[in-house]
């Protein structure tokens, strides 16, 4: 595997601790020499993530709306930067350069990210393993909800499966390398 996206807040959050979840999972990438694609901010966990990846020496590429640039939001000291029209073109661009997915904690656009991945791969869009960084337990409220939409029956078992789920960067990033990325029937009902 060579590169993983990070999807993760435009804010740094409430706690210290999502930012040094963020250097974490950044060293944790650079170790296993994988490359960040990431939405090209230098702002909240976005920044943190690209800053601690570039500063131990890997390669970061960002992939940025020219709406976002002209903010001025965008990362100026990436390996690759990319500006695209929309958030559309964002979202496939990022999703055609990795190999794998991984939500950190963020807001309504991470969970929209990793959804959309999450329902891409159970369509067959993309084979590609997919992770949530669970920093502090952050995602605990999710996965519970996860399984109540599976015990209700609009989730597959396979399907809830495909999320892997974990606390310790290191050990995610592993997993997502080591992944098996089942073929899944895309039939509509659950």
């Amino acid at each position: 595997m060579k590169s993983i996206a990070v999807y993760c807040g435009a804010s740094l959050g409430a706690k210290p601790l999502y930012a040094e979840g963020a250097r974490l999972l950044a060293r944790a990438l650079v170790e296993h020499n994988i490359g960040l694609v990431y939405g090209g901010g230098k702002v909240g966990l976005m920044g943190v993530i690209a800053d601690e990846v570039l500063r131990l020496g890997g390669e970061a590429t960002g992939v940025i709306p020219r709406a976002l640039l002209e903010r001025e939001v965008g990362h100026e000291g990436l390996t690759r930067m990319f500006v695209v029209k929309d958030m559309h073109e964002r979202k496939a661009m990022m999703s055609d350069l990795a190999e794998g997915f991984i939500a950190m904690p963020g807001g309504m656009g991470t969970l929209e990210e990793l959804f959309e991945m999450v329902t891409w791969s159970q369509l067959g869009i993309h084979a590609k393993p997919i992770g949530l960084f669970n920093v502090n337990g952050f995602y605990e409220g999710l996965v519970s909800f996860v399984g109540h939409l599976q015990e209700e029956g609009f989730v597959r078992p396979q399907h809830a499966a495909m999320l892997h789920v974990e606390r310790d960067p290191d050990v995610l990033v592993r997993r997502l390398v080591d992944a098996a990325v089942p073929v899944l029937d895309a039939g509509l009902r659950p």
